[in-house]
């Protein structure tokens, strides 16, 4: 429970006022509940004629003598002056109004409580939403897309459903149960004493069952993460299970997961539902006990205890059952939000391994070059880049040729920081980037990627993402320089028209150019071409190529391309192989060398 008191309170300090409220109104409801039951003692007096009359007032102070003594005496004073009668009205009537005062507390109580629930439950998603947006790609590479949804919507529905549900019975039962103790114990010590020592010991056995609820829940919400992740991982290859007619070993495959998912939540509910049967076995056990140890103390000859207090005493330690049971539940419910909390919590502990120095050079230009010295990089200790050295001046073109993993997309994935080199360093006009305030590093430098990463909304909002207060006509403009400009007016909505998920509804090329056109209203510097044509047909490559050079115009550029012809022009193209470059220079040159350039070009060519 100190992790979830921990979490809570945490959380809560922006909400202390609501938080204060909310006890307030639960402690005026716990008074006036126990001030009705406090008035059985003369009803039932009254009614049994058990009650001596009190005709004697004495001075006032806050000992429960005194109270119950002049409590007595104006009850007493009714009786005498209207008749018993017209006091069992009075009574009735007042604990009538106590017992509407008291729902009318609780119900202040709880909705002072809403925002506190509601609240707690969005800065939680918000935290999550913040930190993933910190992690370094890196993370995402050793981690299962669908496992990282189920903590950012199953988990966080978990703790709202499980911990802010329990936060009302956290806040009220503990409270109520503690004022009636004190009033218990003001009534009757010993009696009271007897039940301090049998409450503990139903409290340690249902302690000891939520415990292992704890560890059944965390192997339920990582089951679910895996779940998510076939269903992600299926929707994303749906073309390729039908094409290769794997529904059957797509189904299976589901169906087994699922079925293990189905076990551990039948054990979860099981022992979920053990938490009201045995408190209630428990509470009612203790009251068992209770009702015969104290009505022997009724029935001792020198007893003390009239039975009209022992009645008012059972009364109240009756309210006490359903608090505790309660919180016995609540108990349970925050044990298995537990275990989401620890699963969000590898999350937000995640390293941050792309951090910013303390105090970051602030860089808003580019004047110089770019330059990489002795640039090593390694992937779990297998490296990838080695001991690279390249210079790039300003409005140059730089191409990285190469085969599939030689280390081409990794060397520019180091210039915006998503990743962080082991030796060596890159300079950006003989600044440091690791030692710059990454914002203004990523704001020199426009990315367009093999894949085009759009999002489902208008042609407007995908072209402007990024750029704050992008004016319809900067948008218009940078559109006709990628040669996107007719094919959106050509739309019902034009710039407004909703382009689907990941831009289902357009063509590749027609994707590839409205990345094109977001770079080009960014107005970087520094462009970044990550086979910006390679996944394209030979008409949308023209239309794309037409697009990237008007793009590249008075910008310094770093190419990666798998189709050589299309990096022919460039000042500088160097080719790695096993993350060393081989060879550098100009179309031309390289030819000449009748190297591996060449043996690329050839069979390209072939």
């Amino acid at each position: 429970m100190r992790e979830y008191f921990k979490l809570v309170f945490e959380y809560i300090v922006p909400y202390k006022i609501y938080a204060a409220l909310n006890v307030f109104f639960n402690i005026l409801g716990v008074l006036f509940s126990l001030f009705s039951f406090t008035m059985l003692i003369p009803f039932l007096g009254i009614l049994f004629k058990t009650q001596p009359l009190v005709t004697e007032k004495i001075a006032f102070a806050f000992s429960a003598d005194a109270l119950q003594n002049n409590f007595y005496y104006y009850i007493s004073k009714i009786i005498i002056e209207n008749g018993e009668e017209t006091a069992l009205v009075i009574v009735s009537m007042t604990i009538m109004s106590m017992i509407f005062l008291k729902n009318v507390s609780i119900y202040f109580a709880n909705y002072f409580m809403a925002p506190i629930r509601n609240g707690v439950v969005r800065d939680f998603r918000n935290k999550i939403f913040n930190k993933i947006l910190r992690l370094p790609l890196g993370y995402f590479s050793d981690s299962r897309k669908g496992d990282i949804m189920a903590r950012m919507t199953s988990d966080v529905q978990e703790i709202e459903w499980s911990i802010m549900t329990s936060l009302e019975m956290v806040f009220r039962d503990p409270l109520n149960i503690a004022i009636f103790l004190a009033m218990l114990i003001g009534m009757n010590p010993y009696l009271t004493g007897f039940v301090l020592v049998l409450l503990p010991i139903s409290g340690a056995a249902i302690g000891f069952i939520g415990k292992t609820l704890r560890k059944v829940s965390m192997k339920g919400q990582a089951k679910m993460g895996e779940l998510l992740s076939i269903i992600d991982e299926t929707l994303g290859g749906l073309r390729i299970v039908k094409a290769f007619n794997a529904e059957s070993k797509a189904e299976k495959r589901f169906a087994k997961e699922n079925n293990t998912y189905y076990r551990i939540a039948n054990k979860m509910m099981r022992k979920r539902y053990l938490a009201s049967p045995m408190s209630e076995f428990f509470g009612v056990a203790v009251m068992i006990i209770v009702m015969y140890y104290g009505s022997m103390m009724v029935l001792d000859e020198d007893s003390t205890m009239k039975p009209q207090n022992f009645i008012t005493y059972l009364a109240i330690f009756s309210q006490i059952i359903n608090p505790a049971k309660s919180f016995s539940t609540a108990f349970y419910n925050i044990q298995k939000g537990l275990a989401s909390v620890d699963r969000v919590n590898e999350v937000l502990k995640a390293e941050e391994k792309i951090a910013e120095v303390e105090k970051p050079i602030s860089i808003n230009s580019f004047n110089d070059c770019i330059e990489f010295k002795n640039v090593t990089f390694k992937y779990d200790a297998v490296d990838v880049l080695k001991n690279i050295n390249l210079k790039i001046p300003k409005g140059k073109t730089v191409a990285l040729v190469g085969q599939s993993g030689s280390g081409k997309s990794t060397l520019v994935d180091l210039l915006p920081r998503f990743y962080d080199v082991v030796n060596g360093e890159i300079l950006i006009d003989g600044k440091q980037v690791n030692e710059c305030r990454i914002k203004d590093l990523r704001e020199l430098m426009g990315n367009v990627n093999q894949e085009s990463i759009l999002f489902n909304d208008t042609f407007y909002n995908n072209i402007s993402f990024g750029v704050e207060h992008a004016t319809e006509q900067e948008v218009i403009a940078a559109a006709k320089v990628a040669n996107a400009h007719e094919f959106i007016i050509a739309t019902e909505d034009g710039y407004r028209a909703n382009i689907g998920d990941r831009g289902s509804k357009l063509s590749g090329g027609q994707r590839q150019r409205i990345s094109i056109a977001r770079a080009v209203l960014k107005n970087p510097p520094i462009m970044i071409l990550d086979e910006a044509t390679s996944a394209l047909d030979t008409e949308s490559e023209r239309m794309v190529q037409d697009a990237l050079t008007n793009l590249m115009k008075n910008r310094t550029s770093v190419v990666i391309a798998h189709r050589l012809s299309t990096i022919k022009h460039a000042d500088e193209i160097c080719v790695l192989e096993s993350g060393k470059i081989v060879e550098r220079g100009r179309h031309e040159e390289l030819i000449a060398k009748d190297g591996v350039y060449k043996k690329l070009l050839d069979l390209q060519a072939f």
